[in-house]
């Protein structure tokens, strides 16, 4: 069966412990979308790890773990948190990655800082990762495929040769930057390859198999539904599908083989980079709440940025889970609430002087103000419960509160940020 975790709002939900979690029972674990640009943090009984690239599989030794096609491969940092994981002990995982993959170029994370810098003021905030320049690429038909990099010298020169003609314009005319060298691009490419042929395979063949076999396969989501370039917060979003119906592309599945959708929904809200954020609030309140929240402190696992903070937003969270098509949701940091004697929830929008409970587009959006119901806290520590009804009456109705309305039953709730801080409902 093919299970997916995904996240229901900006990302930074804690989808990586709950993938984690749920690789225990998985023969396979495919990153589908995304790249290096935003981290998942793990706790378990080797240490604290923040992957950018790898699945989170890859500390179980039973699971093949993925790298789909519709990933955006940057084979430095691929090396790098492979090394990263043996120099600490963790055996070598067992990792495959699509021949139908495309690499990140140095030239795409150069181009990434460089458009940054010039609309200046009305950056996106990118982590400057080269993801946009990369995605842009892919569907221009000027990225390299892994597959590629096999291919005779003739071959790449020649794609290479017509690559740089369009990139040097811009470059160079653009940027005002110093234009790129063919040889120094296939030098770049051999490097590539020399370092993935280990891992290379045609990972279609490999699930069509899998899937007639009956394994266990979870689809792994990067970021979240509003950060989804169709459905999300554009143009303040990424520049692949964050949805689960995209796992299909970019794992190379049957739709209709992916059976379960859980949405990783956080107890409050936070947030990297810019666009609108309807419940987000300031100041020392916010720096508290940032100060205590995830697994030591809400900062960008790949930025470092602090996080943007808001209370939890049922409008965004409902959406989210029902962009996603989820059919189960998993509710995660709770614990972190614990210090608070009310919590403020975003019930529903005033647009325009109306009350709404849908989530509008970006321009509609950006005019919103949050509505708030006040919860009572619980003012104890609950990590370490492990059974949902010893939990606090106060901490149970605002579970149930949150469960009633974003029309997505809540079947797990992380209360703390080790493996084993699970409560099932």
């Amino acid at each position: 069966m093919v299970k997916a975790v995904v996240g229901a709002c900006w990302g930074d939900e804690g989808k990586g412990k709950i993938t984690d979690m749920l690789a225990d029972k998985s023969d396979i674990v495919i990153r589908f979308q995304g790249g290096s640009n935003a981290g998942h943090t793990i706790i378990n009984e080797y240490g604290k790890f923040t992957l950018h690239q790898l699945p989170s599989g890859v500390f179980h030794s039973n699971i093949t773990n993925i790298i789909g096609n519709g990933v955006a491969l940057s084979v430095e940092n691929f090396v790098s948190e492979i090394k990263e994981l043996t120099d600490r002990g963790i055996p070598h995982p067992n990792i495959i990655v699509s021949d139908r993959c495309q690499v990140v170029m140095p030239y795409h994370k150069q181009q990434d800082g460089l458009e940054e810098a010039r609309i200046a003021d009305a950056a996106f905030g990118s982590t400057k990762s080269g993801i946009a320049p990369f995605y842009s690429d892919k569907y221009g038909k000027i990225g390299f495929q892994v597959s590629e990099l096999f291919a005779d010298k003739e071959y790449l020169m020649n794609r290479i040769s017509n690559v740089l003609t369009l990139k040097n314009t811009l470059f160079k005319n653009l940027y005002g930057a110093e234009v790129l060298k063919v040889e120094d691009i296939y030098n770049k490419l051999m490097e590539y390859r020399d370092l993935l042929e280990p891992y290379v395979a045609d990972t279609f063949d490999f699930l069509s198999k899998a899937v007639k076999d009956n394994k266990e396969i979870l689809l792994e989501g990067q970021l979240g539904s509003l950060k989804d370039p169709d459905h999300g917060i554009y143009p303040m979003v990424t520049s692949s599908s964050t949805l689960a119906g995209y796992g299909a592309i970019g794992a190379g599945l049957p739709p209709y083989e992916i059976k379960e959708i859980i949405s990783v929904v956080k107890a409050y809200s936070s947030a990297v980079g810019a666009g609108a954020f309807v419940s987000e609030f300031f100041g020392e309140e916010a720096d508290e709440l940032r100060r205590r929240g995830g697994d030591g402190g809400e900062y960008g696992a790949t930025t470092g940025r602090p996080r943007r903070m808001g209370w939890f937003d049922v409008v965004a969270s409902r959406y989210g889970c029902q962009v996603q098509g989820a059919t189960c949701a998993a509710l995660t940091v709770v614990d972190v609430l614990s210090y608070l004697d009310e919590i403020p929830i975003c019930t529903a929008y005033e647009l325009d002087g109306e009350e709404i409970g849908y989530f509008p587009s970006t321009v509609k959006l950006e005019r919103c103000r949050p509505i708030y119901k006040v919860m009572p806290g619980w003012k104890t520590d609950i990590r370490g419960i492990r059974n949902y009804n010893d939990l606090p009456d106060n901490a149970k109705r605002y579970i149930e509160f949150i469960d009633a309305n974003i029309c997505t039953p809540i079947k797990m709730v992380s209360n703390g940020p080790a493996r084993e801080d699970i409560i099932y409902r």
